[in-house]
């Protein structure tokens, strides 16, 4: 098997701080600057970003122009396709149009990909044709065919390993994508399985096990694994801390330098564009808080 990624150690990098986000505003150059020299001297390698956007350019460009020793998985985050009744946002019912305009907004996004790839090759390792865009709780839906379709015009663009980044979980019914990628990248999140943190390790691993026997013949690593200090409200009451992500995070460290497996860890820096209230667990599973100290 040729793998894509020697070993080292990763991370998922938004860098928005406070009234800035995807939609709005994006980090200074001097913020994003600031970011790297921390992931830097953290001794981090790989950086994975989520848009072909202004904020993942100045990325690429910083690291370009400082020569730091990044290289970085980035790929494009769909719109819907598909309405989905069960979403964890509440029932979608788009109307035709709407899901019609996001095609056509997800093509031109793939596009934009392929521009920024081509002109940051060497900073970029890898490109993903999406993110959790099939579970049965999505609120981003594609159909299998759609994300074939964008692996291969990302494989005909681009002379990249392509990917496509989901849970666990949702991998066994995948085999026909799987096949048309070059590894399989697998999200791993006990707290939303409302594990406890005893448990924790036992389901990332066993995660990572059942989608390795799912491809044998494919090279396996994690794109999200992580622990929030702050729960939401569908997980657990007082799993989020401080002290057990610690636990959940050195546990997983060990796990992975033991095996050599790839692993962003999700994520570098807090997020409070991510929630309606800092205290929801989608804006704190940062290894550092917004003011960028760390955590523990």
């Amino acid at each position: 098997m040729k793998k894509v990624f020697e070993y080292g150690k990763a991370i998922c990098y938004s860098g928005y701080r406070l009234g800035q986000s995807p939609e709005t505003e994006c980090p200074s150059i001097g913020q994003i600057s600031e970011d790297l020299e921390i992931l830097k001297n953290e001794g981090y390698r790989y950086l994975r970003m989520y848009d072909p956007n202004e904020h993942a350019r100045r990325v690429l460009q910083l690291i370009r122009d400082k020569k730091l020793p990044f290289k970085c998985l980035i790929g494009i985050d769909n719109y819907s396709e598909i309405s989905n009744p069960e979403s964890c946002a509440g029932p979608q019912d788009f109307p035709e149009e709407q899901l019609k305009a996001n095609a056509i907004r997800n093509d031109a996004e793939l596009e934009k990909l392929i521009e920024l790839v081509k002109e940051f090759d060497e900073e970029v390792i890898a490109v993903s044709i999406g993110n959790e865009n099939t579970p049965d709780w999505g609120t981003r839906i594609l159909s299998e065919e759609r994300l074939i379709h964008h692996a291969d015009r990302l494989h005909e663009a681009l002379d990249k390993p392509v990917t496509f980044c989901e849970g666990a979980p949702e991998w066994p019914r995948l085999k026909k994508l799987g096949d048309k990628l070059d590894f399989i990248s697998v999200h791993s999140y006990p707290m939303h399985g409302r594990v406890l943190i005893d448990q924790a390790m036992d389901v990332t691993k066993a995660h990572y096990a059942s989608v390795s026997e799912e491809f044998p013949d494919k090279e396996i690593i994690f794109t999200e694994v992580g622990w929030t200090v702050k729960e939401s409200d569908h997980m657990i009451a007082g799993q989020g801390s401080v002290e057990n992500q610690k636990r959940y995070i050195t546990e997983l460290n060990e796990w992975i330098d033991k095996e050599e497996i790839v692993a962003f860890i999700f994520e570098a820096f807090d997020e409070p564009w991510k929630g309606i209230t800092p205290e929801k667990g989608e804006c704190n599973w940062g290894l550092f808080y917004l003011d960028r100290t760390k955590k523990w």
